[in-house]
């Protein structure tokens, strides 16, 4: 099973930016779309941001439209979220994983915090 190894959080204060990296264990991922989610305390994960296998595709939850932006390097083996323009709601434990969406087959990483504080 594909795993990943989740980098860049921390803390921030609203308003900044961060940049998240997230590192595949196995080249396959360059097949696969790529997806970020992130889970917040007392809250159910959700889908942050997608991209399709080549990278030419991108797709945004509402929250983050504007703001984010995915991105990947396939020789790598790596995808990234650039997030700009943090808000308290972002809060959260990110993660990345592979295939469609709402049904990712790869094994969830520890994740990577990022804490937006004034």
């Amino acid at each position: 099973q594909v795993q990943f190894v989740e980098s860049g959080g921390g803390l921030v204060q609203p308003g900044g930016s961060l940049r998240l990296s997230c590192v595949a264990s196995d080249s396959i991922m360059s097949t696969y779309n790529m997806n970020w989610y992130r889970q917040a305390p007392g809250k159910q994960r959700e889908l942050v941001a997608g991209v399709s296998s080549r990278g030419f595709s991108t797709d945004y939850a509402d929250s983050v439209k504007g703001r984010f932006t995915i991105s990947r390097d396939n020789a790598k083996k790596t995808v990234y979220l650039q997030m700009n323009t943090l808000k308290l709601e972002d809060t959260a434990v990110y993660y990345c994983n592979i295939g469609p969406a709402g049904s990712p087959f790869g094994s969830w990483g520890q994740g990577t915090q990022v804490t937006v504080s004034s």
